[in-house]
């Protein structure tokens, strides 16, 4: 069965970064375009950013741009998201998620595979 798993949140201070980590189980996902989204308590889940299968293009949402980082690594099926500079409305449960076409697409709805989430706490 496929697979994502996300690793590496945590809670941390305001100004203080994480580096979260999705692995995919299987080596067709490193053809696949991938995703990051949040959703924290009360809220509807949101985009955060997402990279081509080659890792050239990538997609963020304004809230985090220039903050976060998506990159990939196809020979270890791994992508990630860098998070800097966090701030208490960064908390959340991060999630993510595979695609096949329309890549970098900011809609939760076109992604085909979602991992569990990892919770990401930033305190004041």
């Amino acid at each position: 069965q496929v697979q994502l798993v996300e690793s590496g949140g945590g809670l941390v201070q305001a100004g203080g970064s994480l580096r979260l980590s999705c692995a995919a189980s299987e080596r067709a996902f490193s053809t696949y375009c991938k995703g990051w989204f949040r959703q924290a308590p009360g809220k509807e889940r949101e985009f955060v950013a997402a990279i081509s299968w080659s890792g050239i293009s990538t997609n963020y949402a304004d809230s985090v741009k220039g903050r976060f980082t998506i990159s990939r690594d196809n020979a270890k099926n791994m992508v990630y998201l860098q998070m800097n500079s966090l701030k208490p409305e960064d908390t959340a449960v991060y999630y993510c998620a595979a695609l096949y076409s329309d890549c970098l697409s900011p809609q939760s709805s076109q992604y085909d595979y979602w991992g569990q989430g990892t919770q990401v706490t930033v305190s004041s």
